[in-house]
């Protein structure tokens, strides 16, 4: 069985009117450049979750929506519990999936997005030894996304279950 996990951090967002709350700043002119980047290399990859998760944040839904369209639309589920949800509660988000589907993408929040990306691929110590996860512990800046294969259902995720396939960051993709 082999299980694809996609961890999207949402793009960058507008600090424009500091008036609004964390939850309802939008997208700011970079990010919606950096997400149709992120458009094309799902597109061009052939990326196609079965079920996306998203943050109910403005920011959040607004990256999802720079992700249409899809070759396959998914199943999507606008998530309260992942506004700046912690690595603990991801996990535990995902352990709750049922067998089906076989590909999730969940766009996401940091620190805990981050923090949930370097403990399924083994923790500081082990992300440190491998240059792909490396990058990723070191950094994972607005608009990247991690894409792992798990070997194991939903239900039995845990530290190092995961093999980080790809890390990518906007301002690499052309």
């Amino acid at each position: 069985m082999k299980n694809k996990l996609y961890l999207l951090r949402h793009a960058k967002s507008s600090w424009d009117d500091l008036s609004l709350a964390d939850r309802d700043r939008p997208l700011s002119k970079r990010g919606r450049k950096a997400i149709e980047a992120v458009r094309k290399l799902i597109q061009s990859e052939k990326i196609k979750p079965e079920l996306v998760w998203v943050s109910s944040a403005r920011r959040t839904m607004q990256t999802l929506e720079g992700l249409a369209p899809w070759e396959q639309p998914p199943e999507i589920e606008v998530m309260d519990v992942l506004y700046m949800a912690p690595a603990p509660q991801i996990l535990e988000l995902l352990r709750s999936v049922p067998d089906t589907p076989k590909s999730i993408m969940l766009i996401g929040h940091n620190p805990g997005l981050r923090d949930f990306a370097v403990l399924l691929a083994g923790g500081t110590e082990a992300a440190a030894g491998n240059p792909l996860a490396s990058r990723m512990l070191e950094s994972y800046p607005t608009g990247a996304l991690a894409e792992f294969a798990l070997d194991r259902p939903w239900r039995e995720l845990a530290m190092g279950s995961g093999k980080l396939l790809r890390f990518v960051v906007p301002r690499e993709l052309k």
